[in-house]
């Protein structure tokens, strides 16, 4: 009986956790994107524990790079529903579970 417990343990820790940036959707152009990627998951690793600093170090970046009004929601489990420019919009996952949407609007 031990043994099968042990055994169920060991199952349950054989989780798959994507380590890897995963782009859900984004029209950018490839140069834009390679970079937004890129800053998303610098940001994710530097507050893993913060989103909300995670979110406004890629804002404050995109904002300098690429001109302002840049909006970015950085965590697990929402839904959004947003107006963004055409070619301006990137969804994407890191981690596993967090979940990264970036837009400009004017």
């Amino acid at each position: 009986m031990a043994e099968e417990l042990s055994a169920d343990k060991k199952e349950d820790k054989k989780a798959v956790i994507h380590t890897y940036p995963l782009i859900r959707h984004s029209d950018m152009n490839d140069e834009m994107k390679t970079e937004a990627m890129e800053l998303c998951v610098t940001a994710c690793e530097k507050f893993s524990a913060n989103n909300e600093a995670a979110a406004k170090m890629v804002k404050e970046a995109m904002d300098k790079k690429f001109g302002a009004s840049w909006h970015v929601a950085v965590g697990e489990g929402y839904g959004f529903e947003i107006t963004h420019e055409v070619k301006n919009i990137l969804y994407m996952f890191f981690g596993g579970t967090m979940a990264i949407i970036m837009w400009k609007c004017s």
